[in-house]
């Protein structure tokens, strides 16, 4: 078991992590149950996603029929299916800071051949971001609009782009996912691409393809791509690690009826013709999800419902799995040889097997520097660092602030104080990034004139440095 352990993929273990705590089923439930009522804003909301745009101003910029195009596809958005497959960074599987990410594109005729209008989906920069937010808005190619202005890269990624995938974010598409993926043709010995050869003898010093590539889909993908820029035919670059590419020349395969093959005509370590399309890594990559079922590193019912809908349609999905622990249960605690129990009295964690009066003369012994009952050194240490302090700073790290008060009420009740400790810490922590990302949002943070500078020590001033404390502040 620990060989199993520590030979695991470390691909595995990040998506592992992000799928138990990036997208809680809490937000799930809530976010269908809006879209499903037709209110879009509302499953946002719950989603964690800000809605900068307003479909009005998007009607007298860009004229009735593209605000209807948007409307309607903002009506058909899963928020939380695109929180679910939106790009992640190791370790901890957070989301791709500075990112703007092409969701859809709409060619407005009053524009006179310019860019096409996109509807895009930012993530903030590193150091503003906080409860792992997303931010929808509309870019016309300019940096107009006030989410552009403030963001550190407005233009959509060329790598990142889900205009070409629908079906990770549309409700109405999300059926294309067994096929996009290649779930029709995994079999229990992997996948075979019989119309796809790559040869290895023509790269020299490199191992192609390495694990984890969709090979057996490129032609197709590489295909929707050309289509989707004018262009019949022609190469295309992959990247695949670091400023490691490959570039692939698509042709046309008449002979067999089928789909157009592929052959490779260079393998550039140098980054290769910048201005060459770039197959999405949304089509480069097998789906973690994929990989993570046929691993078994995963139930099928933990997998997001539309997802385990398209890659399992045979499934059936489980019911509620019964709580192994039920809030208020009794814990055991070894007091003077013998076994006491501490749990929520009155909303406050507390020890059942002594009296009041025992209680005050402990803590009244504990202010003399004494040495505290073995239960209340329970207590002190469940507030100070619990057991439960790496799953609360998951949630956090990822935004699930409900889910990790949640599990903090469900130890300590809902009416305790905090103590000084790594508890608290990290729930202070997180409160300080939300300020931070508020000024963001806000414009009143970040390069700019007129902006405090994100490294500032004015930046964000701690409650115990006021010039003026409340008691001495004169009104």
């Amino acid at each position: 078991m620990l060989t199993e352990t520590a030979n695991r993929d470390s691909r595995l273990s990040l998506w592992l992590r992000v799928r138990e705590f990036a997208v809680p089923p809490s937000m799930i439930e809530t976010a269908t149950a809006r879209r499903r009522a037709g209110d879009w804003a509302g499953a946002c909301a719950a989603a964690g996603i800000d809605v900068d745009l307003r479909l009005r101003s998007v009607a007298r910029t860009h004229g009735h029929d593209l605000a209807a195009q948007v409307r309607s596809d903002l009506r058909h958005l899963a928020p939380d299916l695109l929180r679910w497959h939106m790009p992640r960074i190791a370790p901890n599987g957070l989301l791709r800071p500075g990112l703007t990410m092409a969701l859809a594109r709409y060619h407005d005729p009053e524009r006179n051949g310019a860019r096409p209008v996109h509807l895009v989906a930012r993530t903030p920069p590193a150091w503003a971001d906080a409860g792992q937010r997303i931010s929808l808005a509309l870019w016309d190619g300019t940096d107009s609009e006030a989410g552009a202005a403030r963001h550190p890269h407005p233009h959509p990624h060329r790598r990142f782009r889900l205009d070409l995938h629908r079906h990770l974010w549309d409700a109405r598409r999300t059926g294309e996912l067994r096929i996009r993926s290649g779930a029709d043709r995994w079999t229990a010995d992997g996948r075979t691409a019989p119309e796809l050869e790559l040869p290895a003898a023509e790269l020299p010093g490199t191992e192609l393809p390495p694990r984890h590539c969709a090979v057996d889909r490129w032609a197709a993908e590489a295909g929707i791509l050309l289509h989707a820029d004018g262009r019949p035919t022609g190469p295309v670059a992959v990247r695949l690690r670091g400023r490691h590419r490959l570039v692939l020349d698509l042709v046309a395969d008449g002979s067999r009826g089928g789909p157009p093959a592929l052959r490779i005509a260079a393998a550039s370590l140098d980054g290769g013709d910048p201005t060459l399309p770039v197959l999405p890594d949304a089509a480069a990559w097998v789906p973690p999800d994929l990989e993570l079922i046929r691993s078994g590193s995963i139930e099928v019912d933990r997998l997001h419902p539309l997802v385990a809908s398209a890659l399992v349609p045979d499934h059936a999905p489980a019911g509620p799995s019964p709580s192994q622990h039920r809030p208020g249960q009794p814990r055991l605690v070894e007091c003077r040889g013998a076994q006491h129990r501490i749990a929520l009295v009155d909303g406050v964690l507390a020890p059942l097997d002594h009296d009041p009066a025992e209680i005050r003369r402990e803590e009244l012994l504990v202010a003399l520097t004494g040495t505290p009952l073995p239960c209340l050194q329970a207590i002190d240490a469940a507030h100070r660092r619990p057991d439960c302090l790496t799953g609360v700073r998951e949630r956090l790290d990822h935004g699930d602030t409900a889910g990790a008060l949640a599990v903090v009420e469900g130890l300590l009740g809902p009416d305790a104080l905090l103590r000084a400790g790594a508890l608290r810490d990290e729930l202070e922590t997180a409160a300080q990034r939300r300020i931070t990302y508020g000024l963001y949002r806000s414009g009143l943070i970040g390069p700019g004139p007129g902006r405090i500078p994100p490294n500032s020590p004015d930046r964000l001033r701690p409650r115990d440095s006021r010039s003026h404390p409340r008691h001495m502040t004169l009104r």
